[in-house]
């Protein structure tokens, strides 16, 4: 139990996983994936990990991929209705799912089903029937719903849906134990609806965080820029997950790391006691590409990543300049406010140039907002650096 706590946010109810756990039966485990963007990245994975725990402990897991919910469009979180995919935008992404899950769950231990397998099979009295067992009250409740309620945004009648799908599936595939991200936490309580209106034993809930991106701020997510991909290069992985802030490190070992928790506590203990964070998240660096590419891989863009840092050496005598970044300052007016730009416009054309860095590393989203706690070196161009003092 305490392996399947590590990383979890919140378990509902914890005493039911408990007892389903101690009959020693393998538990039918499930995690669902709408196929809405052709590539996963480690923000997808700190649940695909919790995924492999359960596998590793003899459960049975299944990747339920959501080519059905796909084409309604998950309303969680969105301020407006969501676009709906095509089937066949569906069907190309589903198959990047398949060939990226198995990185990490084990291929002949994993099933892999789609929700189109029960819910194209419904006739229309049969979605009257599913969606009889909801109110619009009770949908009402959910804080994105009821957020575009009371500011009078549209909200389309599909979307109630969704979350009334989400759940039969767990009826359908008689779940034991449904994974999700806290934000899905109410669709995930509508499984447990659902299943009991349908005269089925109930499901259990595990939630894991939301992994914030790079900007250490907002979750991560391909639209925002601030993603790592788990098909990216090496080198590019590499310098990704060094640019994030020394304290997101801690965040990203104990979400992403498989490592023991009393080793990356040394860590910390290491750096208390004087040791170089640019060499612990080294470490990070080297897990993560190791387990997506090589070590061989992770070795060389470790190897690439200190010979450009070297080349592009930091001089001793650059200004200190102290600056409030508040919850996060656009990297854009960040070059400005440290005079290192004539203004935002032209530091934006220097990112897209992909002339400015932080620390060494370069900056590649002109949107990326700047939260360090830490002093920091800002480079714009080849000549212009300022040490940030954040106040």
């Amino acid at each position: 139990m305490q392996q399947l706590l590590r990383g979890a946010d919140e378990i509902i109810p914890q005493a039911e996983l408990e007892t389903k756990l101690a009959t020693g039966k393998p538990l039918e485990v499930k995690a669902g994936f709408d196929p809405t963007a052709p590539d996963l990245h480690l923000g997808h994975t700190v649940l695909i990990n919790k995924l492999r725990q359960f596998q590793q402990l003899g459960h049975n897991v299944t990747f339920l991929i959501g080519d059905f919910t796909g084409l309604i469009g998950d309303p969680t979180g969105k301020s407006a209705t969501r676009p709906a995919l095509t089937e066949a935008e569906i069907k190309q992404n589903a198959i990047t799912y398949q060939e990226q899950v198995f990185k990490i769950l084990d291929p002949e231990l994993t099933r892999v089903r789609f929700n189109s397998e029960w819910m194209s099979k419904m006739t229309s009295a049969d979605m009257i029937r599913l969606a009889a067992q909801h109110t619009v009250a009770r949908m009402l409740e959910r804080d994105d719903f009821n957020k575009r309620y009371t500011s009078q945004q549209p909200i389309a009648i599909h979307e109630f849906l969704y979350p009334l799908v989400q759940g039969y599936d767990s009826v359908a595939m008689q779940t034991d134990i449904e994974l999700g991200g806290t934000d899905q936490k109410f669709n995930l309580l509508v499984g447990r609806e659902m299943q009991k209106a349908y005269g089925k034993p109930q499901q259990a809930i595990l939630t894991v965080p939301i992994l914030e991106g790079l900007d250490g701020v907002q979750k991560m997510s391909k639209s925002l820029g601030n993603y790592i991909g788990i098909t990216d290069a090496p080198n590019d992985m590499f310098g990704k997950l060094m640019s994030v802030s020394d304290d997101l490190m801690w965040r990203y070992f104990e979400l992403l790391s498989f490592r023991p928790v009393s080793e990356i506590e040394g860590f910390e203990n290491e750096i208390k006691d004087g040791a170089n964070p640019r060499d612990i998240k080294f470490l990070l660096c080297e897990e993560i590409i190791t387990r997506f590419h090589d070590a061989d891989a992770a070795q060389r863009a470790k190897q690439d990543f200190i010979q450009r840092f070297q080349k592009n050496a930091i001089p001793d005598d650059m200004p200190d300049v102290k600056i409030s970044l508040g919850d996060g300052m656009p990297v854009g007016v960040l070059a400005k406010e440290a005079k290192l730009s004539s203004g935002s416009s032209d530091a934006m054309r220097m990112v897209k140039q992909g002339a400015v860095k932080i620390n060494g590393i370069k900056v590649e989203d002109p949107r990326l907002l700047i939260s360090e706690t830490k002093p920091f070196v800002l480079q714009v161009g080849k000549r212009k650096f300022a040490r940030i003092i954040p106040t």
